[in-house]
C-alpha cells in the first residue's frame, strides 16, 4: 500500500505556469497512450506490452515537452493499469468476481 503526502504550495505565477503546463501535457500524453492500448485491445484482444507505448509514442509532441523519465513514468502506469485489468478479467471468467470489469478510461482534463 502506497502512502501520500500532500504538500501545499504557493508558487510565482511563472513557476504555477510552468506547472500546470506540465500537468497538462502528461494528463494528455496519459489520454494518448489509453487511447493507443484501447485500440489494440479493440482491434487484436491483445495487451499491450511494458515498452510498447515508449516505442509508440516517443515521436508524440507531448512526449517530446517532458523529460523523458517523466513521460516514460506516466506511460508505464498505463500499461500497469492495463495489467491490472487483465488479472481482473482471468478473475471474472473464473467466476470469482460478480460484475465484470471495465476497461481503464480516459482522465479528465
Amino acid at each position: 500500500m502506497y502512502g501520500c503526502q500532500q504538500v501545499l504550495l504557493h508558487p510565482h505565477k511563472e513557476t504555477q505556469a510552468v506547472l500546470e503546463f506540465i500537468c497538462s501535457e502528461v494528463n494528455k500524453l496519459t489520454n494518448c497512450g489509453i487511447y493507443y492500448a484501447r485500440q489494440l485491445y479493440f482491434k487484436t484482444q491483445r495487451f499491450i506490452g511494458k515498452y510498447t507505448l515508449d516505442k509508440e509514442l516517443k515521436s508524440n509532441w507531448h512526449f517530446k515537452a517532458l523529460r523523458a523519465n517523466v513521460a516514460q513514468q506516466a506511460l508505464h502506469k498505463i500499461y500497469d493499469s492495463f495489467k491490472g485489468y487483465q488479472a481482473l478479467i482471468k478473475k471474472w471468467w473464473a467466476g470469482e468476481l460478480d460484475n465484470k470489469p471495465r476497461l481503464p478510461n480516459y482522465r479528465k482534463k
